[in-house]
């Protein structure tokens, strides 16, 4: 990538960020019009979980395979293609007739969705090479993502009290073209110098088991967890990832490089992007419909209740990149871990929900927590990376994010709708507190592993261990360029 001035790498910095908001958006959107499209389209609990996860699965499945074809093709290639296709299906979804036809069009702006963060992280990583102003530049990067939980829930509300459920598809249409127009004027092109070759055995194992995994987590609660079907999709995902343990090694440029895991801060990272982005996924869902189907807000009220939440989220996150760039990212973890479990634990043991003190000083923990665990997750994945492997690098990091989001919509979904299908009879209000304590105790179990995790592989024995593994990576890289 040619040498750019300051003012043309922010404006590729907010290009990039651009494509954070249209996807961040297109998830707060969505859980805010979940009871109006349940009752449009007649569908149960799974069948609202579907809607999400068909999206995050799908993307998380591709990230790995998005990234490492950007490096080989072209980054602005791929992320243009990504913001085509993710617009179109955008449009398609506003015109779905019916839940089928929605979760088939959602899976369109997944295959589009998943060109576009990890492959504008890996320009980011690219355009901003000195690590203060890359980890600044992440922190603006996480800052939208509260951008877009704030405006999300606002803007989500009115278009579905006011047009319908369908019109917050619409608001991606004309963020996805100006973004598309201003990649193609300003965004250079670039590539890794030796790109990795395709992995299609790896893509199809990564596809099974998530997809396996997430089909039995949401069907269990009505099949029965020791029905055939169930117990045949938890055995396929075992032997998928086995298949893959076993895979992966043996080639010389795997899609996912288990190297990588050598690195305590990446592990690390790694698992507290999958524990944040569950309890993000679970929280959401579990608030959306506890706003509207027990306490009866309209859409748009139940936005404005969460944006407390949404609003810390977005003033922490810059911060939180701040901290990362001067004390790295043992502060930001220890805070968000104890934020994260602290939220949780009031809904879970004290009842958060039973007045708007609690339920508030609940909302402001998960948004505090939240925004201080995003810059440290992306920052520790692509630092210490070879710069040849930042698509990679991003991707995984990512995947984990999505990942993360998809089994904890596929298990506190799974709770929720377990609790309710049996609980004693009475009104579905007087049910769903009782529901959703276990889903509450999961997303405490979340916040308490970003805490440990954090302080287990922030410190200075992880990172030597980081520093070993990008030596290895480096001399690697060297010795295939100079076979080559």
């Amino acid at each position: 990538m040619p040498d750019l001035s300051p003012r043309r790498r922010i404006l590729v910095l907010a290009i990039c960020c651009m494509s954070l908001l249209i996807v961040g958006l297109d998830n707060t959107i969505l859980n805010v019009a979940l009871p109006t499209m349940q009752r449009e389209l007649h569908t149960t609990v799974s069948g609202m979980q579907w809607t999400i996860d068909a999206y995050t699965l799908v993307l998380a499945s591709l990230l790995m395979l998005a990234g490492s074809t950007a490096d080989r093709i072209g980054r602005r290639r791929v992320f243009m293609a990504g913001l085509v296709v993710f617009t179109l299906g955008s449009l398609l979804c506003s015109l779905a007739p019916n839940l089928g036809s929605l979760v088939a069009f959602r899976t369109i702006q997944a295959v589009g969705g998943s060109m576009l963060n990890p492959v504008a992280m890996s320009i980011i990583t690219n355009t901003f090479t000195e690590p203060r102003e890359r980890a600044r530049a992440i922190g603006v990067w996480s800052g939208v993502v509260g951008i877009s939980m704030a405006a999300g829930p606002i803007v989500g509300g009115l278009l579905v009290d006011s047009v319908g459920w369908r019109s917050i598809f619409w608001i991606n249409l004309p963020v996805g073209l100006a973004a598309l127009l201003l990649t193609w004027r300003y965004v250079p092109e670039s590539r890794a110098p030796k790109p990795r070759r395709p992995d299609p055995v790896g893509q199809a194992l990564v596809v099974t088991l998530l997809g396996s995994l997430t089909y039995a987590i949401i069907e269990a609660p009505s099949a029965g967890w020791t029905s055939v079907r169930i117990l045949f999709f938890c055995a396929l995902a075992l032997t998928a990832l086995t298949a893959l343990l076993v895979h992966e090694p043996r080639r010389r440029e795997p899609l996912i490089d288990l190297r990588f895991f050598r690195s305590a801060p990446f592990s690390g990272a790694t698992v507290i992007a999958v524990s944040a982005f569950a309890a993000l996924g679970g929280f959401l869902f579990v608030n959306t419909l506890y706003l509207q189907n027990v306490r009866g807000l309209d859409a748009l009220h139940a936005g404005l209740y969460m944006v407390p939440m949404a609003a810390v989220t977005m003033v922490v996150a810059p911060l939180s990149g701040r901290l990362v760039a001067s004390r790295g990212p043992r502060p930001s973890l220890l805070i968000a871990g104890v934020t994260m479990a602290a939220s949780g634990l009031l809904f879970a043991a004290f009842d958060g929900e039973s007045s708007n003190a609690l339920l508030f000083t609940g909302y402001v923990l998960f948004g505090l927590g939240f925004g201080m665990v995003n810059s440290p997750i992306t920052n520790t994945a692509v630092s210490g990376m070879p710069r040849a492997q930042a698509g990679v690098a991003a991707a995984v990091a990512s995947t984990s994010r999505q990942t993360g989001q998809t089994l904890g919509v596929a298990v506190i979904g799974a709770v929720l709708a377990g609790g309710l299908s049996g609980a004693a009879s009475g009104t579905y209000a007087a049910s769903f507190p009782d529901a959703a304590r276990p889903a509450w105790w999961i997303i405490t179990g979340c916040g308490l592993a970003v805490l440990l995790m954090g302080a287990a592989t922030s410190g200075r024995r992880a990172r030597e261990s980081a520093r070993r593994t990008a030596e290895r990576l480096e001399e690697t890289e060297k010795v295939g360029a100079g076979v080559a």
